[in-house]
């Protein structure tokens, strides 16, 4: 068992010294930080704080861990924190216990919502060994929403070390239940003390950990809500960027929809009513197409979809198949209307981190209650997919992305 909570003193480990302290091998750390010139700011360059820096202060009072607990109400004993400023740059990355934060009242990220945020997962295999799934795309995601917001730049590679680190240590909480996992917030804010709109010079970028059972009912299929009087995003907008603001905006259709007896919205754009997003997950409809094609289709990248890891895992795993058309195409709800009334759906389902394969089983849209198959003969795709990724996450099969493998107790991350 990981020793890493014997003392609460702040200091660094070195990779001897976390061998040591767990009783198995170090995974050995990145190259230094590398160097960066961002565009959007008024500086040369900076460094992104080595992962080799990180200090680690221990908390004295651990927590009881729950069995499983609700999403992302229980939170792990420890958090990680990098500030940033304009004068200095990136500071060491410290793991520390978890605490709230303390800013100033005139902070941006308050006033004009000046942050975004990360969400990926660890998982625990039946070999015990604890692996991220795909982590370096949520990394470069994260930093297409950073320079979206005028935050500074940051190494990825570097950042993901440090997370790992994190990991590792709170890896106790990880449950060994299926399909509960260890969730991941990565956090990025502006911490600027001042009035105004302007691009901050200052920032904390910090990452917390907590507990994720199933998001949704894994037995049942979700209702959607469908009106084009409300818009998630827009061209030229923050749509595909994991903003805040994304999210706050939404919670007023998604209370309306719970009025008409729905779980989620279905987001609608433009005039033809193109499906694009359902509640915070992406969406994909297996049909058969105009063509008499059997299809799996979702809406493509084109600035108000959010690039969701669990979408291009599906789009990669079953183009891999070859078993059907796999596409990225606009979708309308009168296409849909059509193919539920000759009867050409055999699918309909939502995708995302906190709920990886979510089968849609009804739509409100204009006074009709549209009923999508989801368990029937017709309907084993979601199951399929569901299984496949599952095996990949845990580590149960050969799969498409490389391993990079580490003793039990260390952290993998499946690239």
């Amino acid at each position: 068992q990981t020793k890493w909570r014997s003392n609460t003193k702040s200091h660094k480990l070195s990779v001897p010294e976390q061998q040591q302290r767990t009783g198995h091998p170090a995974v050995p750390l990145p190259t230094p930080g590398i160097l960066y010139k961002p565009h959007h700011f008024n500086i040369t360059r900076f460094f992104f704080s080595q992962a080799a820096d990180l200090a680690v202060q221990l908390s004295s009072t651990l927590k009881t861990k729950p069995e499983v607990s609700s999403f992302g109400t229980v939170f792990t004993d420890h958090m990680l924190t990098i500030e940033w400023s304009e004068t200095e740059g990136w500071q060491a990355p410290l793991i520390k216990p978890l605490g709230n934060l303390s800013v100033h009242p005139a902070c941006s990220s308050l006033h004009y919502g000046i942050q975004l945020f990360e969400g990926l997962k660890a998982y625990r295999g039946d070999d015990n060994q604890v692996r991220l799934f795909r982590p370096m795309l949520n990394m470069n995601r994260m930093a297409n929403s950073a320079r979206r917001a005028c935050l500074p730049a940051f190494d990825h590679s570097e950042l993901l070390e440090c997370i790992r680190r994190l990991v590792e240590i709170d890896q106790d909480w990880i449950p060994h239940s299926d399909p509960a996992s260890l969730y991941i917030r990565p956090t990025f804010i502006s911490t600027e003390p001042s009035l105004g709109v302007k691009k901050p010079c200052r920032a904390l970028l910090y990452v917390i950990l907590c507990q994720a059972g199933s998001y949704f009912n894994k037995t049942a299929a979700i209702s959607l809500w469908a009106d084009p009087k409300y818009t998630r995003a827009w061209k030229g907008g923050t749509g595909d960027c994991k903003i805040g603001g994304n999210y706050g905006c939404s919670l007023f259709a998604q209370y309306e929809a719970v009025d008409y007896g729905c779980q989620q919205v279905l987001w609608l754009y433009g005039e033809d009513h193109q499906i694009t997003e359902a509640g915070t997950m992406n969406i994909f409809l297996h049909w058969i197409n105009e063509d008499g094609e059997a299809e799996l289709a979702t809406p493509p990248l084109d600035g108000i979809i959010l690039p969701g890891i669990t979408r291009q895992s599906i789009l990669e795993l079953t183009k891999k198949w070859g078993e059907f058309k796999v596409t990225e195409r606009y979708l309308t709800m009168g296409q849909l209307c059509s193919a539920l009334k000759e009867q050409r759906v055999k699918e309909l389902f939502g995708s995302g981190t906190a709920c990886m394969i979510c089968p849609i089983g009804h739509i409100i849209y204009q006074g009709q209650n549209l009923h999508i198959p989801c368990h029937d003969e017709n309907s084993q795709l979601t199951s399929r997919i569901s299984k496949e990724l599952t095996d990949i996450q845990v580590g149960g099969c050969v799969h498409l992305h490389k391993l990079r493998h580490t003793q039990p107790a260390d952290v993998a991350l499946a690239q």
